[in-house]
């Protein structure tokens, strides 16, 4: 499963410990972080557990399923603002603005 990385991948620990807490009870407990695609990969579940996630992450967690397939790959930023003092502009809320138009567009 792909769930979608937060802007600038700035994680809290219980977002952290909820993640994995949720991946150890329904899933195989391992996981990939930003392979790839860029997004979180949880590896290895039973079709069964499916909905259970999904209502987890998105309703409990406030999470975003990430995944386009190959189609569009996860938008990415840097830190940006929050972190560099060279910064031109907010690249969080452009990516959030990409994600939006062209992933809403696909489906």
């Amino acid at each position: 499963m792909r769930v979608n990385q937060p802007a600038g991948k700035y994680y809290s620990t219980d977002y952290l410990r909820k993640l994995c807490d949720l991946w150890d009870f329904r899933g195989s407990g391992i996981t990939n972080m930003h392979g790839s695609t860029g997004d979180i990969i949880l590896l290895g579940t039973t079709t069964k557990q499916l909905e259970e996630i999904f209502w987890t992450l998105t309703h409990d967690m406030d999470q975003d399923l990430g995944g386009s397939g190959s189609n569009l790959r996860t938008p990415s930023d840097c830190l940006g603002q929050s972190r560099c003092e060279y910064a031109c502009y907010d690249t969080s809320s452009l990516v959030y603005f990409l994600t939006n138009e062209y992933q809403d567009e696909l489906h």
